[in-house]
């Protein structure tokens, strides 16, 4: 894979172990793509690129989204039911 013009190698382990960090910091009060960086820097691998940060954010987006569906959906249907009273 190439990511900036520089040929990236990664395997299953390094992408499963960043996911991981990056799930279990997100919600953290420090930042989550620091920890990338660390764990990337600790183990020896070579820096993962902004590409993987972006889909790994975008991963806990969906999952967020996902957990959250049901009072997600309860909240839009409650704005759009509810615009007659809202004022702006």
């Amino acid at each position: 894979m190439k990511i900036n013009g520089k040929e990236l190698e990664m395997d299953l382990i390094q992408l499963t172990v960043l996911s991981l960090i990056q799930g279990f910091t997100e919600f953290l009060p420090i930042s989550s793509s620091a920890h990338l960086i660390l764990a990337s820097s600790y183990m020896h691998w070579p820096d993962q690129g902004i590409t993987i940060d972006i889909f790994a954010h975008f991963g806990t987006l969906l999952a967020v989204i996902l957990y959250f569906r049901e009072d997600l959906i309860k909240v839009i249907k409650t704005c759009f039911n509810n615009r007659q009273n809202l004022i702006f």
